[in-house]
């Protein structure tokens, strides 16, 4: 998987982080329509994004750009913050690019808002209590 900044993402941000743009721009994930058929999964599904450090609930959309087969993109933004892994490689940065994850269907589950997201990665959150 990657994850950068798009323009749609860029956009919606100037609106806010918490705005219903900000959710469709980030809350997804674009893949190669070939993976899309071998996980059997349908456009605008919700899919469950794991990686060694955590997993998200978003929306898996048709590719935006050109994605090769096996790869994937979330919009650099708090959902992919939930999978990319921590380590910087003396960069000070987090690996942004270039890390494994697995991609299922999840059924009765829904996308987090980015203020649930947040909270709950601090421990704040109570709303699914």
């Amino acid at each position: 998987m990657i994850t950068q900044r798009s323009i749609e993402e860029g956009v919606a941000m100037e609106k806010g982080k918490t705005t219903p743009e900000y959710f469709e721009a980030c809350s997804i994930i674009e893949m190669h329509d070939d993976d899309v058929k071998a996980l059997g999964l349908v456009p605008n599904q919700l899919v469950r994004v794991t990686s060694e450090c955590g997993s998200v609930v978003v929306k898996a959309v048709k590719g935006r750009q050109s994605l090769y087969p096996g790869l994937a993109f979330i919009p650099q933004g708090v959902w992919a913050n939930q999978v990319v892994p921590p380590r910087t490689q003396a960069t000070g940065e987090p690996q942004y690019s270039g890390f494994p994850v697995t991609v299922e269907s999840v059924n009765g589950e829904r996308r987090k808002s980015a203020l649930e997201l947040v909270q709950g990665a601090v421990g704040m959150w109570r709303g699914d209590q």
